[in-house]
Order: structure tokens, then sequence, then C-alpha cells
């Protein structure tokens, strides 16, 4: 079966249900969810993720067949520059598992040093 236009809009919003279902959960945030699309100033695909150090993520969802790894990650930075986000990061399909705890994460190692690095303390002193 050809997957059509509108088949594809339905399997991407049904991937980003899941994925913003099992972060809401995992995270013990409610206040995650679906993100609202905002046209050429898109911020991504799930709403109100942060970091361990409260720092808003921008999370675009692919379910496609075809990897465009350096499209997504360009797409990812734009929409966490449009969130206001601290990074951008890429949850996309990995065929052979329907469960949103297995899908993969990609990101730039760039992105995962941002992430892994913790927030500068503020009125450190530098003796």
């Amino acid at each position: 079966m050809t997957r059509t236009r509108a088949s594809a809009k339905k399997a991407g919003a049904s991937f980003e249900r899941q994925i913003a279902d099992y972060l809401c959960d995992a995270l013990g945030n409610p206040n995650i969810d679906r993100m609202v699309k905002s046209g050429s100033l898109d911020r991504g695909d799930i709403a109100n993720v942060r970091d361990s150090h409260g720092r808003l993520l921008a999370i675009e969802c692919k379910n496609t067949t075809t990897m465009s790894l350096p499209q997504w990650e360009r797409e990812a930075t734009t929409e966490a520059l449009n969130y206001g986000a601290h990074a951008g990061v890429i949850v996309h399909k990995r065929r052979g598992t329907a469960q949103p705890q297995e899908q993969w994460v990609t990101m730039t190692t760039e992105t995962l040093a941002k992430l892994l690095k913790a927030p500068p303390t503020s009125g450190a002193s530098n003796i």
C-alpha cells in the first residue's frame, strides 16, 4: 500500500501523540503535550519538555522510512530557536517496534554536550 499525504500526516500525528504521552508519564509532567502547529515559525512537535536543569527542549518527531538526519537536525535547531529552547532533538521511528520508549533520539554531539553541561551558577566567585 502506497503512503499518501493524508496517511503520512495521520501516522505522524499518531507518533507525536505516542511520544508526548510517553514523555508525560515518564517525566511526571502533565503539561507535556503535542504542540500546536505554527507554520513557518514551527517550534517542534512536543510542548513543555525540559531537561534535568529545567531548560526547555524542542522535540521534533519523525515517522518515516527515509532517513534525512542533516535536514532533520537543521529543522530541530531552527525550531529550538523559534521556541526559545535550550536545544532541539529528533525522535524518530524505530522500525520493528511500536513501543514509544524504544524509539530513536538523534542529535549532534554539540547538542549532547549542551544538554550535559550544567548551567552557570549565579553569584559564583572565581577564587
